[in-house]
């Protein structure tokens, strides 16, 4: 062997994205980015972005499936639960006892949830009190632009759809924050007690109602709100409404290289891993199955989460059709945990680890575990799992990387993967880089979507 020639063997010589991607395949990476940011644009919450992917899928061929009803190979089917959490699959070729190709995703992200009883006026200002969903930093929640979105059921059980401060021109919400004047022992605070949960109080009226002598502004707002949905405030009761940040997806940097979005953690490999299921083309070789769960920010809990029994339900509804056992199924079944990472910041390093931290441009985060600490949390997948990804993606020309949720000690994360696991079904954990998840504003590099789509494409079709 030449003297050198091992080291070309031996050292991982992984690059940039841009240096690896054919000149021709950026009109195509450029289209899915287009169609990414429409899809974040009409899917501000997980109700909207389970809507939003029926009428995609319907619009390639796939149908509502009844149960009991036949399947055969190359049947395009989904199935709704409770309008927040959407199974889809492709039937394939073999029989069901050889397993599933998995991609489980989730539809949910941070946000602030109206309480029960939201509506209040103090100084001839009318606000809403929300309570917040799933892991944020408060701060980057005020003086932001804010629309509220959701569903209000009546008494009745008629359903209203919300959608106020949405459409162009429409007013917006907001939180107020604290002139910088004034904010000298706030300051002294640590972030936790200088910005509060209850202190996240949506502005939304200041205008009093003519001819009432008490909680004049509030009123003003319950009429229009019972004007132009017929709700009132009882009706709050029996709602879900989401204040989410009221602007679109757009470009980010000079070269247009990256985009910046409200929700990208996790619709962002949920719409790669729906887009790959849509895409396929013909019959898959196993059933290929497509998941998006809700609740995932708040520990996949409750009857649309992931550790729901709707997921058991309808593969053991496709393992009927065909005689077998569903847990002959799962166990030979794999799941790829299509869920973000964090990507390196150099603003922030002294909370990664540079050598284990996945980066923007270097396609999706393969990340063997998550968990915090000593991967408390975790499925911690087996090495047999980590090489049949690298086969796979490497035999496919997959940009990849591997990746860690930050330093050991620094904090941490999960994802749906211990939940799929906990089921008998080998389960490992990829998805996009993101810049300041969590907030608002969430940065993802055009690369990494792309070539996450097409890693989806290759698990379903591997």
């Amino acid at each position: 062997m030449d003297e050198n020639a091992w080291k070309s063997a031996a050292l991982s010589r992984r690059k940039n994205g841009y240096d690896r991607l054919p000149a021709g395949d950026r009109p195509a990476m450029d289209a899915y980015a287009d169609a990414y940011r429409a899809f974040l644009d009409a899917s501000k919450t997980e109700r909207c972005c389970v809507k939003e992917s029926i009428r995609l899928a319907e619009e390639r061929g796939f149908r509502p499936y009844q149960r009991g009803g036949p399947l055969k190979p190359g049947d395009k089917i989904y199935s709704v639960n409770r309008g927040k959490m959407l199974l889809l699959a492709v039937i394939g070729e073999q029989s069901l006892a050889a397993g599933a190709q998995i991609a489980a995703a989730h539809a949910d992200c941070p946000r602030l949830d109206l309480k029960p009883v939201p509506l209040y006026e103090d100084s001839e200002l009318a606000f809403l009190k929300t309570h917040y969903y799933g892991g944020m930093r408060k701060h980057q929640w005020t003086a932001i632009p804010l629309e509220l979105r959701g569903v209000v059921v009546l008494r009745s059980g008629e359903t209203r759809e919300i959608a106020l401060g949405a459409g162009p021109g429409e007013p917006k919400l907001v939180i107020t924050d604290l002139l910088p004047h004034l904010s000298h022992e706030q300051d002294k605070k640590i972030l936790r007690e200088a910005f509060t949960g209850e202190n996240l109080n949506v502005l939304v009226g200041s205008v009093p109602l003519v001819g009432e002598d008490k909680d004049r502004v509030k009123l003003g707002v319950l009429k229009l709100l019972y004007e132009r949905y017929g709700i009132t405030e009882d009706d709050f009761i029996s709602a879900e409404l989401e204040a989410v940040p009221a602007f679109n997806a757009c470009e980010i940097g000079l070269d247009g290289s990256m985009i910046g979005a409200y929700g990208q953690d996790d619709r962002v490999c949920g719409y790669a891993a729906l887009r790959a299921l849509l895409d396929l083309d013909g019959c898959p070789v196993k059933t290929a199955v497509c998941v998006l769960a809700d609740k995932e920010e708040t520990g996949s809990n409750g009857v649309t989460g992931m550790q729901t029994a709707a997921f058991d339900t309808f593969m053991e509804d496709l393992c009927q059709t065909q005689n077998v056992p569903l847990r002959v199924c799962l166990e030979n079944s794999f799941c790829l945990s299509a869920d973000v990472t964090a990507a390196f910041d150099p603003n922030f390093p002294e909370v990664f680890e540079k050598r284990n931290t996945a980066r923007l441009n270097y396609g999706p985060g393969v990340c063997k575990y998550t968990g915090s600490g000593g991967k408390k949390n975790t499925s911690d997948a087996s090495a047999e799992a980590m090489a049949y990804i690298r086969r796979i993606f490497d035999e496919n020309n997959i940009v990849w990387q591997t990746s860690e949720l930050g330093a050991v000690d620094a904090g941490g994360g999960g994802t749906v993967a211990k939940f799929m696991a906990n089921r008998n079904i080998t389960t490992l954990d990829a998805g996009v880089p993101v810049l300041a998840m969590h907030a608002p504003f969430e940065i993802t590099s055009k690369l990494d979507c792309y070539m996450t789509y097409l890693a989806m494409q290759t698990v379903y079709e591997n």
